[in-house]
């Protein structure tokens, strides 16, 4: 073959390569996004996770749907995510599990922080300490008292292993010197329709799941663990007031997999912020005692790296351990 014919088919091989990639760089943003969700339906995560959906499929005029893959403590969710594909089409809707795992579970199938692309954060929300109505206390008081006369006769609701309210529960054990059982369940609904049911005693909840049982009056409320009283929860004070310097809050965040271009990147911030500034949005965070919080990429990677750092402190002093 001579050599300018070679160059020739060459030169044609590379533009009809040319005029390929952008065609399937194309039909990638025209695949539907799906944002999975490592815990069932009805929990926290996953209602953030469709009113995030729902804004960010307006924005981008996209099918954004949510898929629930449960257990392990958001681990199969999130490592579903960190092997996909990184063109923007598979999302993870995490929670503040995804920086405690990293010190609680010793053989992770990922790195949280080398194999994600932190998009933003979306809520803060604080958590509530309730207690099934059956229960011979009604305050925070009453419940350590119980508790310290009664070692191994209380149980914990644990709605997720390694989330912020497994850790709030080791926590108020910890600092209260009490003997309380851990009963895991694969997600806050599972769990709290146990409380309800009287199956487990006490439970600590996003104020999102259990605020509309308040006014029902179906669970005994005995404590916010906000540092100060919430306006959405009257008459239920901070448990930092009985045992002191108790505080706890759950972030909620949303990460791609590791390597995903900026460009995309950027753009899906873009279009979580409008979600996250949206004044219904606010609203509905507002009136469920949680704070909406939009990061930058960069600040919330900034974020994760810190918060993990704080999480091992704290498990490493309590000896917290994934049963």
């Amino acid at each position: 073959m001579s050599m300018n014919r070679r160059r020739l088919l060459t030169g044609a091989a590379l533009a009809m390569f040319a005029a390929w990639m952008p065609a399937q760089h194309a039909v990638a943003q025209d695949k539907p996004i799906t944002i999975v969700v490592g815990s069932p339906a009805g929990g926290t995560t996953d209602a953030l996770a469709r009113l995030i959906a729902r804004s960010v499929g307006e924005t981008l005029h996209r099918t954004v749907v949510v898929d629930n893959r449960p257990g392990a403590g958001g681990n199969i969710a999130a490592q579903y995510v960190a092997r996909a594909t990184p063109d923007g089409s598979t999302l993870l809707m995490s929670f503040t599990g995804h920086t405690i795992n990293a010190t609680l579970y010793k053989n992770l199938p990922f790195d949280p922080v080398k194999d994600f692309t932190p998009i933003s954060m979306v809520a803060r929300v604080p958590s509530v300490l309730v207690a099934r109505k059956g229960v011979p206390f009604d305050t925070t008081a009453g419940l350590v008292d119980y508790a310290k006369k009664n070692p191994g006769k209380l149980t914990f609701a644990i709605g997720a292993q390694g989330s912020s309210l497994h850790l709030a529960s080791e926590q108020f054990k910890l600092q209260t010197g009490t003997d309380i059982v851990n009963i895991p369940y694969k997600g806050t609904n599972p769990a709290l329709t146990d409380l309800l049911g009287g199956t487990v005693d006490l439970m600590f909840a996003s104020t999102v799941n259990v605020l509309p049982h308040l006014k029902a009056g179906t669970l005994k409320f005995l404590g916010v663990s906000s540092k100060d009283a919430l306006a959405q929860f009257p008459g239920v004070p901070p448990i930092g007031q009985t045992v002191k310097g108790f505080e706890s809050s759950a972030w909620f965040g949303l990460f791609g997999p590791a390597k995903l271009p900026p460009a995309v990147t950027d753009q899906l911030y873009r279009a979580v912020k409008i979600a996250v500034e949206d004044p219904a949005y606010k609203k509905r965070m507002e009136t469920e005692a949680a704070t909406a919080i939009s990061m930058t990429p960069q600040a919330f990677a900034t974020f994760v790296r810190g918060d993990i750092q704080h999480w091992a402190k704290v498990i490493q002093a309590s000896g917290t351990k994934v049963e």
